[in-house]
């Protein structure tokens, strides 16, 4: 049975490109993604797209993805951080 500290998370270390990295909470990225979810520009994976609101596509993208491609030539990657042994 696997340890229950290995579901835990403190917050993401958020890479951005041409931008420092980044310490957020959930709530801090998820707000990040929804925002970046309502850009024209930003390229919406297909599982995406029957989730009715930005929100729920952010909720998403966290819980199954690490990476979303804002743009052809921007990225946004997040990793769950564990600030406890």
């Amino acid at each position: 049975m696997p340890d229950p500290i290995m579901y835990q998370e403190d917050g993401y270390v958020v890479l951005e490109s041409d931008q420092p990295e980044q310490f957020m909470n959930s709530a801090e990225l998820k707000t990040k993604l929804a925002n970046l979810l309502q850009q024209p520009e930003v390229i919406i994976p297909r599982e995406l797209e029957q989730l009715e609101s930005p929100e729920l596509q952010a909720q998403h993208l966290l819980d199954n993805y690490f990476e979303l491609d804002v743009s052809a030539d921007h990225y946004l990657q997040w990793y769950v951080v564990r600030l406890e042994k």
